[in-house]
């Protein structure tokens, strides 16, 4: 198709379609109140202080992995709560420490790049935990940052009401929040409270995304996530720093060429490759007969059929990549 341009060589645009033509798409605006508000908030703190368990809990659904373990979380996770006059995106960030890895490091850069494109902080600080050094740094970082910031003490179900009263006055003098705000994700208690107090500091804006999504994670990564998830808490404290997990395909029979296909009943064909940094910790994943392998994707396979709705065959390996996290190849591979 050539372009028309006129006597000074600027291009000819075409006449606007008439309104009338039937054959001319309608465009339909979603019609928000006027002081509809809508943003991101980021959801702060130290490892292990229950940000994934609130953001699941704030979502009303599971999203984002939760263990006991620290440093389960390694990607930002996005959640999406639409209320009438609102909507709510969490980013669940992971914990931030001191690193020890060039993947801690990374996480940590993570964790600060995404403070500079949030419009609140949600600081999670849990109940029963003394005001130490890393919740002081993470205090230090947030003191300069020019948004609300909602102190948010957490896991307030294990505590009694004099611990958490205690813990209340030490979160007030830590810094100079813009709320305080006890919760227990785990019993829902003050949940729809911190969703109010965060709402209202949220700027006037439409929904920036559609009203019945709840996470903008990928399939494959969340598939990745729940085979992390069942593997943490199968090896518990043996190796958790040292696994990553890596979705080599999802391949469904009915609709594509799948090769060689297992199970029965053309179910989905997941293949996950779980990665060590030594042969030593590859004997420990796979655990004597197979036992730890078998227990992990029986546990994932039963969170990825409730994720896709329909049956998988879950295909795990085990591969030695070495000190993968302080090789920078390496994590570039994994997307850190």
């Amino acid at each position: 198709m050539t372009n028309m341009t006129d006597a000074d060589g600027f291009p000819i645009l075409p006449d606007e379609p008439d309104a009338d033509d039937p054959t001319r798409a309608p465009i339909t605006v979603p019609d928000y109140p006027e002081d509809f508000r809508a943003g991101f908030v980021c959801l702060l703190g130290r490892p292990n202080t229950g940000k994934s368990t609130l953001t699941n809990a704030l979502v009303g659904q599971k999203i984002a992995i939760t263990s006991g373990r620290p440093e389960t979380t390694r990607h930002n996770v996005r959640g999406v709560v639409s209320r009438p006059g609102s909507q709510l995106v969490l980013v669940d960030t992971p914990g931030f420490h001191r690193p020890r890895t060039l993947l801690g490091q990374r996480l940590n850069d993570l964790v600060r790049e995404t403070l500079a494109g949030v419009d609140v902080v949600a600081f999670c600080i849990p109940a029963g935990d003394r005001i130490g050094p890393g919740d002081r740094l993470i205090a230090r970082e947030l003191a300069d940052l020019r948004k609300p910031v909602v102190a948010v003490v957490t896991k307030t179900d294990t505590v009694s009401r004099p611990r958490l009263a205690e813990q209340l006055i030490a979160v007030s003098e830590l810094g100079d929040w813009a709320d305080i705000v006890p919760v227990s994700a785990v019993k829902g208690e003050q949940v729809d409270v911190l969703e109010e107090v965060l709402t209202s500091h949220l700027p006037s804006s439409p929904p920036l995304y559609p009203t019945d999504s709840v996470t903008d994670e990928p399939q494959a990564v969340m598939v990745g996530e729940l085979v992390r998830e069942a593997a943490l808490e199968r090896l518990r404290d043996e190796l958790p720093h040292s696994l990553a997990v890596v979705v080599d395909e999802i391949v469904d029979p009915t609709t594509q060429d799948a090769g060689r296909v297992k199970g029965t009943g053309n179910r989905l064909q997941v293949r996950v490759s779980l990665l060590v940094e030594r042969d030593s910790q590859k004997a420990i994943v796979i655990g004597r007969g197979g036992a730890n392998l078998k227990a992990i994707g029986s546990e994932a396979r039963r969170g990825i059929q409730e994720l896709l709705g329909r049956k998988v065959y879950l295909d795990l390996h085990v591969r030695t990549v070495k000190d993968w996290q302080s090789d920078p190849k390496a994590l570039a591979r994994l997307g850190f």
